[in-house]
């Protein structure tokens, strides 16, 4: 019989609490930054917290990642060596890496996934990887099933793509418009996010084309009808982004993915789930109901990559409610008004196009009201961006997750025997004198296995209890909870003893597929740059953040504005707009260029 692949989803985690609902929620992995150099600067943890985390996932044979995926000074090496070995010892599972510095410090055995920011986008790159040591490459996002199917046959490394969450417009790792425009890296975990500012756009005469939109903002990634395909293209860890998100988005998102996964799992034999435990789902997951801009696969074969940003606002939209069909005094008439709820927050689009939002202060039949007035005209687009019931719900404790495990007693003439038996076949034998033995007046087995199923707050469920002629006997209730809690307590010791980590590659300098490598390379220290030497590069310019060169793409995006508004030669449109094309916001101004035959658009502050 052949074995089932193992799936990750794998879920975001600002802190400890937070991933713990995670876990909670179906979560088979989870990523949370290190104290420092982790993508998100703003979502550090301490490593006693992380230790903590450690213990309390291992139990659910969920593993632990931790973000080390900035690139590094020369000065900082040392500390983020010291780091790693603090984490070891805190017992995590892989590291996120992006700076190959990382390959040549003295660290532990630990394993090295590497990171987005390293832009794994090719078969060559991703072999390279492999053969470097590391024993998880998370692709691009920007890659289309076929592709990734295509790295997949031809590689052997584990492979993690993300399938939901916000979406950088640039390629990860080559976005530099934040550290040229406000002088934060996001290499460095600390972007500004300039996309998400308004732009003019004009054409090379100078003619405006498009006035202020948010033309570099895209809407959120959504692949929730593409998992099976994904997996059917090698796919083994489905990732989620969101390490600022709060622990209700989390909540929502996982939950929604687990049960989509548990679905396919449910008719596709060949795939199961990578952790242990069932998730119970007290809510029902719904990912409109939660912070996006709107929704795409972000597939760029596919015709819905013609449409991905989220130009008309930044913010989250939410979900569509409705459009305003006139007014009742101050309230609003609203298609679908019955669906509000008092405390709601509304974002809305006018015909015109003005955006705003505001809180409802009450719902009455199919009129809302906004807690200050507001003049709307008819055809205003109404979009529910805070569903205070939903939130209200997602406060409360929201799921449970337990280990199914098999209890038996038996009784063998001087001791009671308490077997315990998780899914995982571990079995273990608790033992308790039974000082007085006393026939049953009437059969005890009910309260027997009543008393052995109480097993809240363990992490446990008695999916079967079996008596082994125990009935007839009378067994206090106070030994029989004793001899549960002794059982429980040894299993769980067990179990934690039988955790292994995953082994780390070998760490190897491989010949790497270029002889030169520019500032996207992102070599911020010598340690990265003998790294790349040794593996045959014989050109090697420092990173954008070591020497900010002018003229300088400081983006390289799938995306194109061209083809969002139907100017895409390659398409047969309609080209009408004369390149370069011109971005402005206030006294920046930014030169748009398009590599129609790698179907890349470049962003230059000229």
């Amino acid at each position: 019989m052949r074995e089932r692949r193992p799936i990750e989803l794998l879920s975001p985690a600002r802190d400890i609490a937070t991933a713990k609902e995670a876990i909670l929620h179906g979560a088979d992995a989870v990523y949370i930054g290190a104290p420092r150099f982790g993508a998100r600067a703003a979502a550090g943890n301490t490593i006693d917290d992380i230790a903590t985390l450690v213990e309390y996932a291992h139990f659910y044979r969920v593993k632990v990642y931790v973000a080390l995926n900035t690139i590094l000074r020369d000065d900082e090496l040392a500390e983020a060596e010291k780091i790693i070995h603090d984490l070891y010892r805190a017992g995590v599972d892989a590291l996120i890496i992006q700076d190959m510095a990382i390959m040549k410090l003295d660290i532990p055995p630990i394993p090295l996934h590497a990171s987005t920011q390293c832009d794994n986008d090719s078969i060559q790159k991703v072999r390279f990887l492999q053969e470097a040591g590391f024993t998880q490459v998370v692709l691009a996002r920007e890659l289309t099933l076929k592709k990734i199917k295509e790295i997949a046959d031809n590689t052997d490394v584990p492979l993690e793509v993300f399938i939901h969450g916000a979406l950088c417009v640039s390629y990860s790792g080559r976005c530099y418009l934040s550290r040229a425009l406000s002088g934060r890296s996001a290499n460095r975990g600390e972007c500004a996010q300039c996309c998400r500012l308004p732009y003019e756009l004009s054409d090379a005469q100078g003619n405006t084309l498009v006035k202020e939109a948010y033309l570099l903002s895209l809407k959120d990634m959504n692949r929730g009808e593409y998992l099976e395909e994904l997996l059917d293209a090698g796919v083994t860890s489905l990732k989620i982004e969101g390490r600022l998100k709060d622990a209700a988005y989390v909540k929502n998102i996982t939950a929604y993915y687990r049960q989509l996964l548990d679905g396919i799992f449910a008719r596709r034999s060949e795939y199961r789930r990578s952790s242990a435990g069932k998730s119970k789902i007290k809510f029902t997951p719904d990912p409109n109901k939660s912070f996006n801009r709107g929704f795409t696969p972000y597939f760029s074969d596919m015709p819905s990559f013609k449409t991905i940003s989220s130009r008309f606002t930044p913010k989250s939209t939410g979900e569509y409610i409705g459009t305003l069909t006139g007014t009742n005094g101050r309230g609003l008439k609203l298609t679908n008004a019955s669906v509000m709820h008092n405390g709601d927050g509304v974002l809305y689009k006018t015909p015109q196009g003005e955006v705003g939002g505001f809180r409802v202060n009450r719902v009455s039949e199919d009129t809302i009201y906004p807690a200050e007035e507001k003049k709307l005209p008819q055809g205003t687009e109404v979009y529910r961006n805070y569903d205070s019931e939903f939130e209200k719900q997602l406060s409360q404790p929201t799921a449970e997750r337990h280990i199914p495990i098999t209890a038996e007693l038996s009784y063998n003439g001087r001791h009671l025997v308490l077997q315990l038996t998780d899914d995982e076949g571990i079995t273990i034998k608790a033992e308790e004198t039974l000082l007085q033995v006393e026939a049953a007046k009437q059969p005890q087995d009910d309260n027997q296995r009543r008393q052995l199923s109480k097993l809240g707050g363990t992490g446990y469920k008695a999916e079967e209890t079996i008596l082994h002629d125990t009935g007839k006997l009378f067994i206090p209730s106070s030994q029989l909870a004793a001899l549960r809690r002794k059982a429980v307590a040894d299993l769980t010791t067990t179990r934690s003893k039988k955790y292994t980590r995953e082994k780390p590659g070998i760490r190897n300098t491989p010949a790497y597929p270029q002889k030169k490598l520019t500032y996207t390379a992102n070599i911020y220290n010598t340690a990265a740059e003998q790294f790349y030497k040794e593996c045959g590069v014989e050109s090697i310019s420092p990173a954008y953040e070591a020497n900010p060169e002018k003229g300088v793409p400081l983006m390289h995006t799938k995306y194109c504005i061209r083809r969002e508004f139907g100017q895409c030669p390659q398409n047969n449109q309609k080209a009408e707009w004369k390149s370069p094309l011109w971005l402005k916001n206030g006294n920046t101004r930014l030169r748009l260029d398009f590599d129609c035959k790698q179907c890349i658009m470049t962003v230059t502050k000229p």
